[in-house]
């Protein structure tokens, strides 16, 4: 049966559509605003006979080039690796459903959302999300509370539901909501070194937005919806409880005091361990419910210790940051770096400066563009003391590598009085807990290493929950321990003046705003603490530039004189590349780079690029070459590719029968510009320099 049900947002219609397509997918819909349209799909698999103890969700977010009216580029021609943003968007999804699945639910789930169709105004995430939420909202699976999401800009001090592209260009907020009726469950965005209420105040306009898409659902739902099951949580052998927690209790009290975060996951594994091998015979076949047993115990005395106590595993107060220390100029020949340690959290931020030519090239749905300004991030297995295999960079190192480039964005040079391409790559040396915000404060302490004149220093910080019903304790600077077994990671980054990014995510169903005006008054205490350290190590960019990073000279000339600086087949640049060692990039409005490590060797390519564009202008005199000889004068090219005449008559200030009688093919002549006709011809003359230099 086919359903379709739509509102109004802003000025656009938002059309939720099922019934028609991927008919035998176990929940399907397609989500529609202006000319955006996605489908989305969720099937569960059916249920194996192993035991788990996780949720197996998959999601996958693609977009087709077709959407866009694009064949994809490269040799293949078909969509390969999905895109950062395809990765992104995928995650986006993922945490804000993900904690809304019942407990003890562990069937294997995959939603995929396409892209069918780009109006390059209306970003298609957003959509993919409610659609995924829909599907998953009208299916047979346990999903019980549809979500709802709204991306809000904030353009000319007014708040704004879904701005298009070009809206979001000038507008100094961009934040995703997502959550159910009463919560706000995910959070995701940037902006422009906003407050704290500012912030809050687009979270609550965000969350009342929500309300008309969640309306939106439950119609289609009453019209489609299918019976859901109910998720029965299996229940363990008393017995085998009652003897994993007398054995185990007083050791996991033990084990969460161990400052040290290896100390403390050796001692949990030694205590499973040992239980399981005590066990085996009176509990045959049962290593992963008493390692669930001892799991679920770590983590409920870990709560109460922290509720009741104030305590938390490394011994900090709730609201204590763990020791930093700060060193720039750790690495002797990059352009800058900074090593960054935060606890047990040690992140190596190397930045490096490039020329036009080293922009990063994007070619998505949106159009083509280009990029200046990247931040990658690597998280290598040492740095958790496992062995892994190392391939390309997994969603994980996408999306925090994402979140640490936004975070810095905003405090940027702009590209006019900063022509560079710059990159920040942040290693992960030791983490345990908050390593994307170690990555921001890594990341500005390498920029101003490397003179990279940026508006102010930014830093950030991850903050956790503990809640218990009524009782709740918020956390600064969590561990990776308390973000696993915790309520939420709220990370927040911004300079001393305002928040530039931010992201939360929650494993309970969501939490209210007041809770989260509490978390972002604390994370700015926070912030402002460590960007005080950091201040100490390095207060401002350095005064020069690395010397080893490229000078970058700017020309501007006019467009039709590229062809003159390019010459045939490209002969003349590659000539002043040789000559200087320089790099050369040229942009269609006739805006001429010129890079070098060496300034000599870009003075020198200036020079000759000035001489070729070089307008002729009478009255001055050059010193030219004979090109060509006549019975009435000579051609003297006086600038590349300009020559003029030089009659007989203005050769010398004596008369003269011929030419070679004072010239010859090859001569350097100083001449001096006499006349330029209408047609741009030159006449030169010999004899006015003559006669100045006689006077």
């Amino acid at each position: 049966m086919e359903v379709k049900v739509q509102r109004e947002v802003r000025d656009k219609v938002l059309i939720i559509e099922t019934g028609k397509v991927a008919k035998q997918a176990h929940g399907a819909a397609t989500v529609r605003l202006g000319d955006t349209l996605i489908l989305a799909t969720v099937v569960e698999a059916k249920p194996l006979d192993i035991q788990r103890d996780f949720f197996p969700l998959l999601v996958d977010y693609r977009e087709k080039a077709y959407a866009a009216g694009k064949i994809p580029g490269g040799f293949f021609k078909r969509e390969g690796r999905p895109s950062e943003k395809e990765t992104v968007s995928a995650r986006l999804i993922d945490r804000a459903l993900r904690p809304l699945f019942p407990e003890g639910y562990f069937n294997e789930v995959q939603i995929m959302v396409m892209v069918l169709s780009s109006d390059q105004e209306n970003d298609a995430d957003i959509l993919g999300l409610i659609g995924a939420s829909a599907a998953l909202s009208m299916s047979g699976i346990p999903f019980y509370q549809p979500v709802g999401a709204v991306r809000v800009g904030r353009l000319n001090g007014e708040f704004i539901v879904n701005p298009t592209f070009s809206e979001l260009e000038t507008c100094d907020i961009d934040m995703v909501v997502a959550g159910t009726r009463d919560f706000v469950n995910m959070v995701e965005g940037e902006c422009h070194e906003v407050s704290e209420s500012e912030l809050l105040s687009a979270l609550e306009f965000g969350h009342k937005q929500i309300q008309m898409l969640i309306d939106l659902q439950e119609e289609l739902c009453a019209k489609t919806g299918k019976t859901k099951p109910q998720v029965e949580v299996p229940v363990m052998e008393p017995e085998l409880v009652k003897t994993v927690t007398s054995l185990a209790v007083e050791k996991i009290k033990e084990a969460n005091h161990a400052e040290d975060k290896k100390d403390r996951e050796e001692k949990i594994e030694n205590l499973i361990d040992s239980i399981t091998a005590e066990l085996a015979e009176k509990f045959p076949e049962s290593e992963l419910k008493i390692k669930s047993l001892v799991q679920d115990l770590e983590k409920k005395d870990m709560r109460q210790m922290i509720l009741s106590e104030g305590r938390r595993a490394d011994g900090r107060t709730i609201d204590q940051v763990r020791p930093i220390t700060c060193e720039v100029g750790y690495l002797p020949r990059t352009h800058g770096s900074a090593l960054f340690t935060r606890g047990q959290t040690q992140c190596l931020a190397v930045t490096t400066l490039g020329t036009k030519i080293d922009e990063q090239r994007i070619d998505d749905l949106e159009g083509e563009s280009t990029k200046s300004y990247m931040l990658h991030y690597n998280f290598p297995p040492f740095s958790v003391g496992e062995v892994k295999p190392v391939r390309g960079p997994g969603r994980r190192e996408i999306g925090h590598g994402a979140l640490a480039e936004r975070a810095i964005q905003p405090v940027l040079p702009k590209e006019d009085a900063f022509p560079y391409t710059v990159r920040i790559v942040s290693d992960i040396l030791e983490s345990n807990g908050s390593s994307s915000m170690a990555t921001v404060c890594g990341g500005t302490l390498s920029l101003m290493d490397a003179g990279v004149p940026i508006k102010a220093p930014v830093a950030g910080i991850a903050m956790g929950l503990i809640k218990e019903e009524e009782r709740y304790a918020i956390l600064t600077d969590i561990l990776g321990v308390e973000d696993h077994l915790g309520d939420m990671d709220f990370k927040v980054t911004g300079t001393r003046d305002g928040i530039t990014a931010f992201q939360m995510d929650v494993k309970i169903s969501g939490v209210d705003l007041n809770l989260l005006g509490e978390a972002l008054s604390r994370a700015k205490e926070a912030r402002l603490h460590i960007l005080g350290i950091m201040e100490k190590t390095i207060a401002q960019p350095r005064a020069e530039l690395s010397a080893y990073a490229p000078r970058i000279i700017i020309i501007k000339v006019k467009p039709d004189k590229i062809g003159v600086i390019i010459g045939p087949g490209g002969k003349m640049i590659r000539s002043i590349i040789e000559q200087s060692g320089a790099k050369i990039d040229i942009e269609d409005d006739g805006s001429v780079f010129i890079a070098s490590t060496d300034q000599k060797a870009g003075e020198l390519a200036q020079k000759i690029i000035m001489q070729l564009i070089e307008e002729p202008e009478i009255g001055k005199e050059y010193l030219g070459k004979v090109k060509r000889i006549t019975t009435f004068g000579a051609f003297v090219e006086i600038i590349p590719g300009q020559d003029g005449l030089l009659h007989i008559s203005e050769i010398d200030t004596r008369r003269i029968k011929q030419v070679e009688d004072v010239l010859n093919v090859g001569d350097e002549v100083k001449v001096k510009i006499i006349g330029i006709d209408s047609e741009g011809k030159i006449r030169l003359s010999r004899k006015a320099c003559l006669a100045t230099k006689s006077n």
